[in-house]
């Protein structure tokens, strides 16, 4: 227990120590003696100050010196402003903005959390107000401030300068001594807020706390920064400091509740106004306006988080909108690549081919496109939500990034197909275009030639013929049967070629079905009748003998000739079709072999008509009148030589197109060694090029900022290649339309290079689309460029397959290097699991850098939490447990405001009010800790 009555009490708050700011502030003897304006211009300023806090306990004082000689008001100013005596409530009803109700707020904290002073003694005699007294000033030192020559007699005897000494020791404790800006505090921190919030202002030049304010101004700039609706700043005058300095006060006492505690003309005649009036006086200021720099504060935070939460936002729904398209296209498209109708004609086949040229060529590009860059803007999206701190992207259900490389691969696997399929359709067509012209061909020919043979087999000539007649029908009979049998082959080959057209599924299969069947019930016919007629002509045999030897050989010789002739005919004007050269050479030997036959062909010819000749020379040595044809045959030596001349034109235009095809085979034969000579070349450099790029993306040559320049480079150099596929698909294209379906000149086909082609482009975009994201990741998180490259030579390491990616086991030996305590026991055990929670959510089994310097990253770096977000919260919501609507508009931008209050749930706590908001779950849903 200190003793108050101590003579030599003025002294007992001294102390060995340097003195302190408040202590050196407290040389009043030497201030006051320089200038007694000074005096008066305190004594005005502090009493003012006082009645500004005495007032809420319902008093005031008149002199300074005189009204607190008791103690007992100084010891009621100490319970107002130490918050003993929460007397603030009607400040809140000159509140208008709930910046200012804010500000109110504050300045209750600011007096918050003191100790109660002892009860004060209500006696009228000298003891009483001098431990009155002694009780304020041993208050005052239990706040640390350590009073210099200043005692309660002084006081108690109405010292002038000792009871103002003590009431700045007292502004200086409770309203100058907290101030903190920059690292600054009290009188510097005090004079770096106003230069701060007076800078952008002109004639203001904030240096200290006396000349500077003279011309009223500054004090003018405070207000109107901080409320610009109350000052019109630029009809402000230099010249006119008066005019000046009564209006900022006015202004603050009328719209701050900032008692008038300067007088205008004072500072203006005074050479140097009193640095420590001028400091209290700002002091208020201060007070008034920080809880609103704490508001700004708060809002610009929640501002930027919601900032960054609206474009993750907006980048999400990009992405769904794009995966959607590309999923419907893709949809769409399949059906009609597994469509398998086939088409009747070529012509419309080739439609096909060319509309499916067409999809290769115009619609599937661009939506390869797409697929890559939405790949690229899924990993981006990734990166920046772990950046921010918020829960990793999942797209919507069946939208993820492997359920659209499904679907494309699916996509894939149709278009292969329906490529096949059209090609071996195009090839069916054509083949039955073949059989049915044979089919054609050789119906008329079997048609023809069966014409009247059915009238000629049921006449009944032999009954009224002689018996030469009758051994002449019986010869010609059996010729006829040997014609019939020559052309048994034929009606099976028409049989063999109407089953073929069948098992293809041609398409006029019942017309063709109608005449085959048409030929076969008559050759049938035709058979029953021929053993009918034989049978007549040989009971009639025995009585005719008569016979004519030489028409007999005539015609069994000048049948099976002519159904030579025949025969060659058809098969020197016989369609054929091939495929490459072997077949057509192979035609061209048939070809010469059958040439060689004519020789004897010809000798044959010239026996048969010396037959004939013989018969002639015979009648005319007996004087034997013939009696019209061979009646044993209808083939006449003319009809021979005719059929003969008709070969002998038909073999050089089977030369001719043979060696048509020929050439045409042989320019397909240059078209399959120009395709392959390309695709050799290719092929492998498509190969090449994609070993490349995997052993670039796990090599450390550069900065990251090389590498990306190097691998866009790299990236132009492969667009540059691109005329290369251009001019491989034009060549394929020709081997299309040519109808060539094999090459043996090389193992690529167009369309393995074109899956190179594109996968060595999407590998790239997505290679330079890893580097960008370490470059965002780096700069974002603050790694350095050699913290990256140890990360990368400790990853590679690690990955012996040079994969790309480290399996667990990998993994958990490249983080023991790093020095994480992951051993195989029970603790290590669990840091692995949840490390590898982090860094392979989705359970695939592998880690990729991306996620390891990102996880690095997380590590070493701090971002913003939904506490920080939380609290920002609260001070807008001036220290409630909710927040309104109007609060929101109020203190954030409308389109910010607007997203808060639709997603904000309402409140539903004891001290909720009507539309009352939940900011705590908005803001712990931001963060992923729970659902909006």
């Amino acid at each position: 227990m200190v003793d108050y009555h101590a003579t030599n009490n003025q002294n007992q708050y001294s102390s060995a120590e340097p003195p302190t700011y408040m202590e050196q502030e407290n040389d009043w003897d030497r201030d006051l003696l320089l200038d007694p304006a000074w005096e008066k211009q305190q004594r005005k300023t502090f009493t003012a100050w006082c009645n500004s806090h005495l007032r809420k306990a319902g008093t005031q004082i008149e002199n300074i010196e005189e009204d607190f000689r008791d103690g007992l008001k100084l010891m009621l100013l100490l319970e107002v402003i130490s918050g003993r005596r929460h007397t603030h409530t009607h400040r809140f009803t000159h509140a208008h903005t709930h910046t200012q109700i804010f500000i109110c707020v504050v300045q209750v904290c600011l007096y918050s959390a003191c100790e109660r002073l002892p009860k004060p003694e209500r006696g009228k005699m000298r003891v009483h107000k001098i431990n009155n007294v002694n009780k304020a000033l041993y208050f005052i030192t239990s706040k640390g401030v350590k009073l210099v020559s200043i005692g309660a007699e002084e006081i108690v005897d109405g010292n002038a300068k000792m009871t103002l000494g003590m009431i700045w020791t007292i502004i200086l404790r409770f309203a100058i001594q907290d101030i903190s800006v920059e690292e600054t505090s009290a009188k510097e921190g005090l004079l770096l807020w106003c230069q701060r919030k007076t800078a952008p202002y002109k004639n203001v030049n904030v240096q200290n706390f006396h000349i500077s304010w003279k011309d009223g101004l500054a004090f003018n700039a405070l207000i109107h920064r901080h409320r610009p609706e109350l000052i019109d700043y630029d009809k402000l005058r230099k010249d006119d400091p008066v005019t000046n300095l009564n209006n900022a006060f006015e202004v603050a006492e009328k719209y701050l509740d900032i008692p008038k505690m300067l007088d205008a003309e004072d500072i203006v005649n005074t050479a140097r106004p009193d640095e420590k009036a001028i400091m209290t006086y700002v002091s208020s200021f201060y007070h008034a306006f920080s809880g609103a720099q704490k508001a700004e504060t708060a809002a610009n935070r929640i501002c930027k988080v919601l900032a960054v939460n609206q474009e993750n936002e907006h980048l999400m729904e990009d992405y769904e909108k794009l995966a959607s398209d590309l999923l419907e296209w893709i949809r769409r498209t399949i059906p009609w690549l597994e469509n398998r109708a086939p088409e009747k004609t070529m012509a419309e086949m080739q439609q096909k081919l060319e509309d499916f040229r067409d999809y290769r060529r115009v619609h599937k590009p661009p939506k390869v496109q797409e697929k890559c860059q939405l790949e690229i803007n899924f990993n981006t999206l990734q990166t920046k939500l772990r950046l921010s701190n918020r829960p990793a992207f999942m797209p919507s259900e069946g939208r993820m990034v492997s359920d659209i490389n499904g679907s494309w691969h699916t996509l894939e696997g149709a278009e292969k197909g329906y490529e096949e399929w059209l090609l071996n359709e195009i090839r069916r067509l054509e083949r039955l275009d073949h059989l049915a012209e044979k089919f054609r061909q050789k119906a008329t020919i079997h048609e023809a030639w069966t014409d009247g043979k059915e009238a000629m087999l049921t006449q009944k000539d032999y009954e009224t013929a002689s018996l030469s007649e009758v051994k002449a029908l019986l010869r010609k009979h059996e010729a006829f049967e040997s014609d019939l049998a020559a052309h048994q082959d034929r009606v099976e080959q028409i049989a063999a070629i109407a089953q073929e057209l069948n098992e293809l599924d041609y398409y006029d299969s019942p017309s063709v079905n109608a005449r085959c069947q048409n030929i076969c019930e008559q050759w049938d016919a035709l058979g029953s009748l021929t053993q009918s007629r034989r049978e007549s002509l040989e009971r009639t045999e025995k009585q005719l003998e008569s016979i004519d030897e030489l028409y007999l050989e005539y015609a069994k010789r000048a049948a099976p000739f002519n159904n030579w002739m025949e025969g060659a005919m058809e098969d020197l004007q016989d369609m054929f079709i091939v495929h490459n050269i072997e077949e057509i050479q192979g035609l061209i030997t048939a070809h010469e072999q059958f040439k060689s036959t004519l020789p004897d062909a010809n000798k044959e010819r010239e026996a048969i008509q010396a037959i004939q000749a013989e018969v002639q020379k015979i009648a005319e040595y007996n004087g034997i009148k013939l009696a019209g044809n061979n009646p044993y045959t209808t083939v006449t030596p003319q009809s021979i030589d005719n059929k003969w001349d008709k070969v002998q034109q038909l073999v050089p235009q089977r030369d001719a197109a043979l060696q048509e095809e020929l050439s045409k085979q042989q320019s397909n034969d240059h078209l399959r060694r120009k395709f392959a000579g390309q695709a050799n070349v290719v092929g492998p450099w498509i190969q090449v090029k994609m070993e490349e790029i995997g052993r670039i993306s796990i090599e450390m040559n550069g900065t990251l900022e090389d590498q990306l320049t190097n691998l866009r480079e790299y990236e132009q150099s492969i667009i540059d290649y691109k005329p290369n596929i251009d001019q491989l698909e034009g060549d394929h294209q020709l081997i299309q339309e040519a109808l060539i379906f094999d090459n043996k000149y090389t193992t690529y086909t167009m369309e393995h290079l074109r899956v190179g082609w594109e996968q060595l482009l999407t590998t790239i975009a997505r290679t330079i689309n890893e580097i960008e994201n370490q470059i965002l990741t780096r700069d974002a998180k603050g790694i350095s460029q050699e913290q990256l490259h140890e990360y990368r030579a400790s990853f590679n390491h690690f990955d012996k397959d040079h994969s790309g990616a480290l399996m667990a086991e990998e993994f958990k030996a490249c983080l023991i290097s790093l020095g994480y305590d992951v051993e195989n026991d029970k603790t290590g055990d669990a840091e692995f699991t949840r490390i590898m929670g982090i860094v392979d959510p989705n359970n695939s089994g592998a880690v990729t850098f991306q996620a390891f310097i990102d996880f690095m990253s997380r590590e070493t770096t701090d971002t913003d939490t939904a506490d920080q977000v939380i609290a920002s919260f609260k001070i807008l919501a001036g220290d409630k447990n909710f927040i309104t609507a109007e609060e929101l508009r109020r203190e954030l931008p409308p389109d910010q405001a607007e997203y808060c209050i639709a997603r904000m749930a309402p409140y539903a706590g004891p001290d909720a009010t009507p539309g009352a908001l939940d900011y705590m779950s908005f803001s712990t849903a931001l963060y992923g800790e729970s659902d909006l």
